[in-house]
């Protein structure tokens, strides 16, 4: 049997991974259309989730949306955390799951909002374009091929 890594929304981070947490919906944003870079578009709504020790968003995908409701408490398993914008978002990707539960939070504590706090992103690795200075720009000036970028993202003037 899978031991559970059940943790509390406070003790959320960055970079927590294969996250079990128990929590409940105090609303959920209005459904929004999001253009895939890939072609399509997915329907997203951001709910607000918390637990006796804070809140975070929960970001919902396509059916996702409808299995989740107002006031519902929910048990999400292998849950992580990615940053949109600098800020901490809860997902239950497609190695995850979350169910209602009948479990009772009564109090929540919407003093902590792990997803107000803005954290450093650390820049993904570039697919190409790019020039030693960091920023876009078509390849100007960086080698081809798998070679680093010898700035390392720092400017120099």
């Amino acid at each position: 049997m899978e031991e559970k890594n059940l943790v509390k929304v406070d003790e959320l981070t960055p970079a927590s991974k294969n996250a079990d947490v128990t929590v409940k919906v105090l609303n959920l944003s209005e459904r929004k259309t999001i253009d895939s870079k890939f072609g399509g578009s997915r329907d997203l709504v951001e709910a607000t989730v918390g637990d006796e020790t804070g809140t975070v968003i929960l970001t919902l995908w396509g059916e996702q949306i409808d299995a989740a409701a107002q006031d519902d408490v929910l048990e999400i398993t292998n849950g992580y955390v990615s940053l949109v914008r600098g800020h901490m978002r809860l997902n239950v990707g497609k190695y995850g799951a979350f169910k209602k539960v009948d479990e009772e939070i009564p109090e929540v504590k919407t003093s902590v909002d792990k997803s107000a706090d803005e954290y450093e992103q650390e820049r993904r690795p570039s697919r190409g374009g790019g020039s030693y200075g960091g920023g876009g720009g078509g390849g100007r000036g960086r080698p081809r091929g798998n070679q680093p970028s010898r700035n390392r993202g720092r400017r120099r003037y």
